[in-house]
């Protein structure tokens, strides 16, 4: 079997692999959902995750232990990952064949030789690895895991999750049980079709310039014991071998260690046996690590170290938070949850109502694209049963927690049911509140017991264009003196007839003139024609008690004021932080 051949057969199974765990991480109990699929194994073979949730926090979470086998393959072989194992690399490199396949070869050769620009993604590296550095804390800082914004596998991860996966479900795929949305997809659909679509230009124009994760494997491999190298004999010179190198390592001249990605097109193309794969050097010379600057180093690593402390003086992961920025079930206190979340979209995926997503600007620029609640999204709000997200979870930025510490039970009834948030009542808009129309709605939908919304009933006269006055009785109707009342309006049994002495009778049935009461009225009760009488609306109006509710956000996701919700909930009260708890 040729060497590119069996390259090949990798990254397909890696590609389908990877599509495969992003679709079964579905909450459900098909075969192709959540039914113990290492769904995250892809992700924990990263080792910038790793490394940076280590500076971050000191501490590394159990399953990124997986990112040692990935370090100790490139200390061994080079940077097989990249062309063996990655999918996103691997689309890459498709696309790029789709580009320049038609090309004559000096076409090809300008379009894969070796830019100095090829260094930008080791700056990068090194940005974003001084941003997890866990500074003292009169610094105002934790360490700022930021990695996941660049590094291909969260990357992949979100663009698949939050683009292709809902694309799929609407051309009637079935992978959810309904059409599903996401805020800001515009954004990450975009950066995902540039970053590949960049290799019509440049052959796996990502891989070279920017991913922070080529770049420390590029690092490492240079200690790998197995290379690309070339004879001391046999080479013409026909530079066959760099037309299709994805990484622009020159493998015919004193060949960069550090950009091959172990394509091996080179050995493929090679007609002359002059490209080898072995343990001894090229004869042509090596260059064993990227070509860096002192300048560059200094500033991308100051840089680095003050991006978190810059980040944190908007105040808005301390005293300037936003409330309406509310985070899933589980999650870390926010600057802990910022040390350690990578954005790829796993929670959000995972989520069976929908109602996590992507975050923009609402907790500041560390925030973009971290997990938040919208609960005016989806099939209903956070289902107060579900623990799903915290043990999806790959670096535990939302932590897995229990059925039991969720409802409070067992153990935890003393600290009692998990809070994310409050509700509150928006007067202003809300329908028995400020415009006289029944609902109840949020109050039958509150799913904690004893329910958090109660209500209290109120009598509120109702305007009509004329005053009401009695013209006469028949038979339990009372007869109106004027043709004012709206035909079958107040039938609903909430409308209520106020008759004089204060007596008032729930009205059955109505018609312009006449008013159907609740019972015929006796003939000392009727009252004399021309005595006033009212319509009154009986209101139920709600109030949220917060000691019970835990903000699941269910009540703002029924409640049919469909513009700004008349109910809302706030991250007030969440259990996640003391500073957020509420002064009552």
């Amino acid at each position: 079997m040729r060497i590119v051949t069996a390259r090949r057969a990798s990254q397909v199974f890696f590609v389908v692999a990877f599509l495969w765990f992003c679709t079964a991480a579905t909450l459900g109990e098909r075969p192709w959902q959540l039914r113990g699929w290492p769904v995250n194994w892809l992700l924990e073979l990263d080792p910038l995750v790793g490394i940076a949730t280590l500076l971050s926090t000191r501490t590394l979470y159990a399953g990124l232990f997986w990112g040692l086998a990935t370090v100790a393959l490139t200390l061994l072989l080079g940077r097989v990952f990249c062309g063996w194992i990655c999918p996103f690399g691997a689309m890459h490199q498709f696309i790029g064949w789709l580009g320049r396949r038609s090309r004559k070869l000096p076409a090809q050769l300008e379009m894969n030789r070796f830019r100095p620009a090829q260094a930008v993604k080791y700056y990068v590296l090194i940005f974003f690895l001084a941003a997890c550095v866990l500074l003292p804390r009169e610094w105002m800082s934790s360490g700022s895991l930021q990695i996941g914004l660049l590094d291909p596998l969260p990357l992949a991860h979100r663009s698949v999750n939050l683009i292709l996966l809902p694309l799929a479900d609407r051309a009637g795929l079935g992978l959810a049980p309904l059409p599903r949305f996401y805020e800001g997809a515009g954004l990450i659909g975009g950066v995902f079709l540039c970053a590949l679509f960049l290799n019509l230009w440049i052959p796996r124009f990502y891989c070279r310039f920017i991913c922070p994760l080529g770049a420390l494997l590029g690092v490492l491999s240079r200690w790998a014991l197995w290379r690309v190298a070339r004879t001391e004999e046999g080479c013409t010179d026909c530079r066959r071998c760099e037309r299709s190198c994805e990484g622009a390592c020159a493998p015919t001249a004193k060949i960069r260690i550090s950009e091959c990605v172990m394509c091996l097109n080179c050995l493929d193309e090679c007609r002359h046996d002059a490209i080898t794969y072995r343990t001894q050097p090229s004869a042509a010379g090596e260059a064993l690590l990227p070509d860096l600057s002192r300048r560059g180093f200094v500033v991308s690593a100051v840089s680095g170290l003050l991006a978190a402390p810059v980040l944190r003086l908007d105040g808005t992961s301390g005293p300037n938070w936003y409330a309406g920025l509310i985070r899933p079930p589980g999650a870390l206190a926010e600057e802990d949850f910022l040390a350690r979340c990578i954005k790829c979209g796993q929670c959000m995926r995972v989520c069976p109502t929908n109602v996590i997503h992507p975050a923009g600007l609402e907790g500041g620029i560390e925030g973009v694209w971290t997990p938040k609640l919208n609960f005016r999204v989806g099939t209903s709000g956070c289902q107060h049963t579900c623990i799903a997200c915290g043990h999806l979870c790959p670096t535990a930025a939302i932590r897995p927690v229990s059925l039991d510490e969720r409802l409070g039970r067992s153990g935890f009834a003393g600290r009692g049911p998990l809070r994310i948030g409050t509700a509150f009542v928006d007067r202003g808009r809300c329908l028995p509140w400020a415009m006289d129309k029944p609902c109840i709605v949020c109050q039958e939908n509150c799913p904690v017991s004893p329910k958090a919304i109660f209500t209290r009933e109120v009598f509120n006269p109702v305007r009509t264009s004329v005053a009401l006055t009695v013209k006469g009785t028949d038979r339990g109707r009372l007869l109106l003196a004027a043709d004012a009342l709206e035909g079958g309006r107040f039938g609903t049994g909430d409308y209520h007839a106020l008759l004089p002495g204060g007596r008032r009778l729930r009205i059955a049935a109505h018609t312009a003139a006449e008013l159907e009461l609740e019972r015929p009225l006796a003939a000392a009760e009727a009252p004399p024609p021309g005595s006033p009488v009212s319509v009154q609306v009986r209101l139920q109006q709600p109030y949220v008690d917060p000691k019970l509710c835990i903000g699941c956000g269910v009540c703002e996701h029924e409640c049919p004021v469909l513009g700004r919700r008349a109910i809302r909930v706030t991250a007030e009260n969440e259990s996640r932080s003391e500073r957020h708890r509420m002064v009552l």
